[in-house]
């Protein structure tokens, strides 16, 4: 499948617009196109997927480590893999924009804010082509996309001041219906904010496919493909059964997550917000989302008492980030208002008006957790606006080696067969391996 990757210059720069274009242009020229995103993100790829019609795929060195990235990257499906960068081309020590095109020998499209340049577009994207050079890295900056620029003279001064090696892929008109309304987190997700269709199509028309497509390549070596995602064969009939919560405030799971699960399990997916109960199950997983947005929901739901209880009878319980929080005690809200939880775990949840932490997190287990054995390490990644508040006896699974975890020094808090963290991890870490071998 061949590919490039969209890096930004900056944060805020417009990928995301760009490549939701970028998808819409190749696919009404007649192409599969496989969205992808590089570093640890639900809400962008929630966007691809509105708009590509199939799920995004995850590209993190620091969760995947090399071979993971390529093996995910060779799981997706179509004639062309469209990669949407992390904030800036080469920020990020764990895993950067232009660590993950080097790493899959893919080129870079560099997006550009154009509205107040001209000449000086092409200076900035050479500028970031011959830095690669200067830290010593294989990367190929090969074009740019000029993004919230005007046609006419605009458009034209852009091209003709860019450098032979820098190909003009094309711009993205201003347009206020291309502003995707945010929140703490980031961005509203794909099904909630989803931009207008007749605003992409105008954004699509301004794009140079037929460049877009020269400057495609496949990956550097090649990779072992696996099955794609939708031709793996489902779990035997005897296989352990995983409840896994999945609704708004249980959002944040990895594509090749519930991939995992579903190859050596039955998915029984319910949603606690709508008032589900718990399904019969061998194991429970509650990824992160948006809990503090649902959280008189919740407290009214019969699913967390169900959930306790069966934590209580020793059914392995996993809960990430927003899945943390419904385990506990309480959770309050930035407004102040306090709503019961599951209380399976020692701790009392308070969301703050800031980010408490947002990294990528290195763990190293201090006893037998479901998710991984004494001594050994996980990797995965932080983001979240709560901070939890831990009973002086709880007990903790990991030490943090990096991150902040739950108190700045562990995380992963413990009670019967259920864990509670603020990491986030990758099915590539085998911590979902882990999880279903102790079922």
């Amino acid at each position: 499948m061949k590919g490039f990757v969209l890096g930004g210059t900056a944060s805020g720069v417009g990928k995301t617009v760009a490549t939701l274009a970028t998808i819409r242009a190749l696919e009404g020229a007649g192409h599969a196109v496989q969205p992808a995103k590089a570093g640890p993100d639900f809400i962008d790829p929630s966007h691809h997927e509105r708009v590509a019609g199939h799920p995004s795929r995850t590209l993190d060195l620091w969760l995947q480590g090399e071979d993971g990235l390529r093996r995910n990257y060779a799981r997706g499906e179509g004639d062309v893999c469209v990669v949407e960068g992390v904030m800036g081309l080469y920020d990020g020590d764990g895993s950067s924009t232009a660590a993950v095109a080097e790493a899959l020998g893919l080129p870079v499209v560099l997006v550009v804010d154009a509205s107040a340049g001209m000449e000086s577009v092409a200076a900035t994207a050479l500028g970031f082509r011959t830095y690669a050079d200067r830290i010593g890295r294989d990367l190929d900056v090969a074009g740019v996309i000029a993004q919230r620029a005007h046609g006419g003279r605009h458009a034209d001064g852009i091209r003709e001041a860019l450098p032979d090696e820098i190909a003009y892929l094309g711009r993205i008109p201003p347009n206020d219906d291309l502003e995707v309304p945010d929140r703490h987190l980031g961005l509203h997700m794909g099904d909630e904010s989803p931009l207008p269709d007749d605003a992409l199509d105008a954004a699509a028309e301004g794009l140079r496919v037929d460049r877009l497509l020269d400057i495609a390549r496949e990956p550097a070596g090649g990779a072992d493909a696996p099955e794609p995602a939708d031709q793996v064969a489902p779990a035997d009939a005897d296989a352990p059964r995983v409840a896994v919560a999945r609704d708004g405030a249980f959002r944040f799971a990895y594509p090749a997550t519930i991939e995992r699960l579903r190859e050596r399990a039955t998915v029984e997916p319910f949603s606690p917000v709508a008032g589900d109960p718990l399904p019969p199950c061998d194991g429970v997983y509650l990824p992160g989302g948006y809990p503090e947005l649902h959280a008189a929901e919740l407290a009214a739901s019969p699913a967390l008492d169900q959930v306790a209880d069966a934590a209580a009878e020793g059914t392995s319980v996993l809960g990430e980030c927003g899945g943390l929080m419904a385990l506990a005690e309480s959770l309050t809200t930035v407004e102040g208002e306090t709503h019961a939880m599951a209380g399976v775990l020692p701790a009392d949840v308070r969301m703050r008006d800031r980010y408490q932490a947002l990294d990528h997190v290195e763990l190293r287990a201090t006893r037998d957790a479901p998710t991984a054995s004494t001594g050994s390490t996980l990797r995965g990644h932080e983001f979240h606006y709560s901070e939890a508040d831990a009973a002086s006896d709880a007990r903790f699974a990991f030490d943090v080696e990096r991150g902040s975890g739950i108190d700045g020094d562990r995380d992963g808090l413990i009670e019967h067969r259920t864990l509670g963290t603020y990491c986030h991890v990758h099915p590539a870490s085998g911590a979902f391996d882990a999880f279903l071998d102790g079922l």
